[in-house]
């Protein structure tokens, strides 16, 4: 049966046709797919230009293929069994088999990303998400049609309860009943949209939709050649530059004015070619911020610059820029292959994405991707191109600023993930510089420039689009102008911590959604990668929790509060021991909860995730007011409230106070589609609960997980958190190494939790501390080492100590004597380094395990960090500390000294008792005196003499000379005047004959000749012996 079009509908298409603006519908029922039919054939109607294409997004089945083949199959079966007349030709299959259709699967969405659609159709509503929302939405040309298809539904309020797919990741153990919050915006927002209208599937206008009750017509003065005015702008723009090389070839592929502009502006730091100039683009998702950077790109090529660095969060991100690089080559008269060659990426995370374009039409040019944290490997760069650089951390960007020639792109809002810090913070700092270099041309800062570009046009699309308008506004995209300025910024003691109901929070209330505004303006201003899809984390998540910081409230003012800090909370653990147990035995770890299960797989515990606790998943502090205390006063506050420290309740009180529960659903069930009325709920809670009114839930631990930098390390280590986990392996895009903190709540409740300063976490911290310890050589050496000894809380003091030299005795079973005596030559300057190298990792382990007493300064306790614990070289070292080689090497010596003498006080007599010795020989004392041994020895001496002179002296043969009367003979030779002689002698005549002379002397000389006969024969028989 033929039915007449409802005259709303068809105006609404034509309307957006003529003011290039989308338009949206919502189709309710199971033949919903039909009248997709009729809304394309009206569409090709209104557009002058060929048929529109179509985006046809599912989950996963079609009730037709989207092959042809397999279609034909389709149909052919269908006829056998009598389903389809082929005489009654189906306007569906018709469409299908004529429409240019593209198919897509809602997980391969990001391929369409870039491509221009004149109709998007989506099924399978339970499969959306924020992301995919946006994503797929974004691709529709100005004109062209959204549509959301819909199951038949008893009531629209339905959707309330509906359990999307996203909801299985919300679901933990102890948390299985998310809430469809999102959804319940998600369609009151609709109700709002003036381009959008919810029917049946028979295109019947729902009463949601009423707001196109009194659409007319749009008449639109065309130009002549029907033409824009920044249209005309444009084409004149082209015109007028269309001689000039290279800036007119690029300039013709431009879209819009401002895309134009852009490219001018680039060309113009390109040309002047003095490496000054940082160009900043800043423009909202889908103005074409990529394809500019990529013509100005091919303009620097022309221009000669050789070295061109492209960095991006990922190389899928940089598809747009290198194509239109591409495109700008081509229109210089750049051929392919012949003076210049694609290379793509072999990572197959990548999905062969262009890496890197060689030039050598003139000379050799190239243009490379760089991953962001690869920032040191940046050299002999003339120009550096920085897309989505809100996507990268701060401090990273900073980084990757040199000396040369910058273009920064950024996302300011858009589904892609973007932050405002980069345009808060950075661009801020960047435009100070360059004004003062304008003021100052010889001061520190001379001659770097500071050009700011905003793109407001969109490429699809014509301005003020009212689908843009309700997809920002439901998304929370843009942000930027529901950051207010705050008149009085009070001190942190007399702020307070609120608690914030999301039932009231999401329920589109005037009020509740400019709240809610201001809250993701400040995540999107104070963290560097936000997603649409957080939204629908906030909203739905069971167990996700809202507070934030609110200063003094004076109720006498009917306005709502300024939001100082937001912290969003998650509250995870009471797993069973059973589901601990078949984790750790099947080696994985379920999504949700994510403290308790990193725990549970890093220390092999089964109890710890049986514990109750909460993680803060996000921190964030008005712009305005950082650094002043907020944050530690938030963190401090919750602290307390979960400790129960702010209010004490009973278990009456429990359930005296027990939150209203808010009924999900309408009584609207009992009406049909069509007289269906769908407003806000009513006599909802309170949207803000100060924390004394409201019962804490039972916890033993808070933590917080979070990408280790020095700063925010510093922030959770002030508030008593202990690391327990640091992953090895660093993010790909930040080069960041995710940490998770924890801090004990309500001691006494776990047994052993006053065993030490962190309770029932002391053990589990110092056995971290140990496992650091060992990777700082390996997987960490890389991280900083200010933040790696933060993390290893190297301040050591001894003044608690005992029992220090037991444990330095046990040295000896690692340094051996010979190690002592070569540490000892190298304090001496009698060695050099290499001698004690193997030493240094030993001697630095031990003194940060705190088994070393010995006082360093905290250069010395750096140099000993670096060189000990991470094996880093004296060039790093250098760099780091900003110290000169010979002053590093002389704090190292007098380290080694402190040491050495240390350990020699302590360990000389072990050392010394285990040094290899000669055999020492004992003398013990005599038992003879030396003066009786003296007298023996020489009465010996007598004896021998003696003998041997018996012998040789005979007194017979002395006796010729002998004086018979001495006395008288003397006398006589006296009175006759002898004269004496000078040596007192006188000589005295012998009185003896001369026959006893000659008798005597034959006597003495048989005696002689008889002992030399014995002495002859004995020399013969010697002789005849030989």
């Amino acid at each position: 049966m033929r039915k007449k079009v409802d005259d709303r509908i068809r105006t609404l298409i034509e309307n957006g046709v003529k003011l290039r603006h989308r338009s949206m519908f919502v189709i309710v029922g199971d033949k919903s797919r039909d009248q997709i039919v009729n809304l394309h054939y009206m569409l090709s109607k209104s557009v002058v230009k060929s048929r529109p294409t179509v985006l046809w997004c599912y989950k996963e089945k079609l009730e037709l293929s989207s092959h042809k083949k397999k279609r034909a199959k389709q149909v052919k079966k269908m006829m056998q069994k009598g389903l389809l007349d082929p005489e009654k030709v189906d306007p569906f299959s018709l469409f299908v088999e004529s429409g240019n259709i593209t198919y897509c699967l809602y997980k391969d969405s990001e391929r369409v990303l870039g491509n221009t659609f004149g109709m998007c159709i989506l099924q399978d509503f339970e499969a959306l998400n924020p992301n995919l929302l946006a994503r797929t939405i974004e691709t529709v040309e100005g004109g062209g049609l959204v549509v959301l298809l819909l199951r038949s539904l008893s009531s629209l309020t339905n959707l309330y309860t509906l359990v999307m797919d996203v909801h299985e990741r919300f679901r933990t153990e102890s948390h299985s009943q998310p809430t469809a919050r999102f959804n319940e915006r998600f369609l009151l927002s609709i109700a709002s949209c003036k381009a959008c209208v919810v029917m049946d599937d028979e295109l019947n206008i729902l009463p949601i939709s009423s707001h196109i009750r009194n659409i007319e017509p749009i008449a639109v003065t065309e130009d002549p050649e029907g033409l824009s005015e920044r249209e005309r702008e444009l084409k004149s723009l082209k015109e007028q530059f269309h001689d000039d090389f290279p800036v007119g070839p690029l300039i013709g592929k431009c879209c819009t004015m401002d895309q134009g502009k852009a490219v001018i502006t680039f060309l113009d730091a390109v040309l002047d070619k003095t490496l000054r100039s940082t160009v900043a683009l800043i423009a909202a998702r889908g103005r074409g911020k990529s394809a500019a950077l990529g013509l100005a790109v091919a303009g620097a090529v022309a221009a000669g610059y050789s070295n061109i660095f492209v960095t991006a969060p990922s190389p899928e991100n940089l598809k747009t820029l290198f194509e239109f690089v591409c495109k700008g080559l081509n229109s210089l008269e750049y051929k392919e292959h012949l003076q210049y060659d694609l290379v793509r990426s072999t990572d197959p995370e990548f999905k062969k994405a262009i890496v890197q374009i060689n030039i050598y039409k003139q000379h050799r040019q190239t243009i490379q991707y760089l991953r962001p944290h690869d920032h040191g490997k940046l050299s002999q760069v003339e120009l550096l191109v920085i897309d989505e650089a809100a996507a990268i951390p701060l401090p990273v960007v900073k980084s990757l600023l040199g000396p040369y020639l910058v273009f920064l792109s950024s996302t300011v809002n858009g589904y892609e993930g973007t932050g405002r810090s980069l345009s808060l913070k950075l661009l801020q700092q960047l435009e100070t510089q360059s004004q003062i270099s304008a003021q100052s041309p010889e001061g520190p800062h001379s001659g770097r420039l500071f050009k700011k570009i905003e793109l407001n046009e969109s490429i699809r699309y014509a301005s003020g689009d009212p689908i843009e308008s309700w997809l920002n506004g439901l998304l929370c995209l843009d942000v930027a102008s529901y950051i207010p300025n705050i008149s009085r910024l009070p001190h942190p003691s007399e702020c307070d911590l609120y608690y914030v109901n999301r039932d009231t929070l999401f329920s589109y209330h005037k009020e509740s959604e400019i709240f809610l505004q201001r809250m993701m303006a400040l995540y999107v201003a104070s963290h560097y990668k936000n997603s649409p899809n957080d939204l629908q984390l906030m909203a739905d998540a069971p167990s996700h929790h809202l507070f934030v910081l609110l200063g003094p409230v004076d109720e006498s003012k009917n306005h709502l509060p300024d939001i100082l800090c937001v912290i969003q909370v998650c509250l995870e653990g009471q797993i069973s021991r059973k589901s601990a147990i078949k984790s750790l035995s099947e080696g994985r770890q379920p999504s949700g909860d994510q403290i308790p299960w990193k725990f549970c797989q890093q220390f092999q515990d089964a109890v710890f995730p049986s514990l109750s606790g909460v993680r803060i998943v996000r921190i964030a502090v008005h712009p305005s007011a950082l650094r002043l205390g907020y944050g530690s006063t938030a963190v401090e506050l919750l602290t307390r409230y979960y400790e129960g420290q702010m209010a004490d309740f009973t278990e009456e009180d429990a359930e005296a106070i027990e939150e209203p529960e808010v009924k999900v659903t309408e009584a609207a069930e009992k009406v049909s589609l069509l007289e269906e009325k769908i407003m806000p709920k009513a006599n909802l809670p309170p949207l803000l609960v100060h924390l004394r009114e409201r019962r804490p839930e039972k916890l033993h631990y808070i933590g917080v997980s979070f990408g280790l930098t020095r700063e925010l390390f510093r922030f959770w280590r002030k508030h008593n958190f202990v690391p327990f986990y640091i992953g090895q392996v660093p993010n790909n895009v930040t080069g960041e190494h995710s940490c998770m903190v924890l801090r004990q709540l309500n001691r006494g409740e776990i047994e052993g939790d006053e065993s030490g300063q962190y309770g029932f976490l002391t053990p589990f911290y110092q056995d971290f501390r140990k496992r650091f310890r060992r990777l700082l050589g390996t997987a960490f050496q890389s991280i900083d080492y200010k933040l790696a000894m933060s993390v290893l809380s190297s301040k050591i003091d001894f003044a608690g100590h005992e029992n220090m030299d037991e444990s330095s005795k046990s040295l000896l079973n690692v340094i051996s004597p010979h190690d002592m005596k070569r540490l000892e030559a190298y304090t001496n300057s009698c060695v050099d380094f290499p001698m004690i190298l193997d030493l240094v990792p030993i001697l630095s382990h031990e003194y940060f395990q705190e088994k070393l007493p010995v006082t360093l300064s905290p250069v010395q306790a750096s140099v000993l960090f670096c060189m000990g614990m991470q094996n880093r070289d004296i060039a790093y070292m250098k760099k780091e500390m900003k110290l000169e080689g010979e002053q590093i090497m002389s704090s190292f010596r007098k380290v080694m000294k402190k040491l050495y003498n240390y350990l020699h006080t302590v360990t000389t007599k072990e050392i010394e008792s285990t040094l290899p010795r000669l055999k020492e020989v004992t003398l013990a004392p005599h038992s003879v005196s030396v003066d009786e041994d003296l007298d023996e020895a020489a009465k010996e001496v007598m004896e021998k003499m003696k003998a041997e002179n018996d012998g040789t002296l005979d007194l017979e043969s002395l006796q010729q000379y002998a004086i018979d009367d001495k006395e008288g003979d003397f006398n006589k030779a006296l009175q006759n005047g002898v004269k004496v002689s000078a040596s007192g002698l006188i000589s005295v005549k012998s009185s003896r004959s001369e026959e006893d002379k000659r008798g005597r002397s034959k006597e003495s000389k048989s005696k002689r000749k008889g002992k030399g006969d014995d002495k002859s024969r004995s020399n013969k028989k010697k002789k005849l012996a030989k």
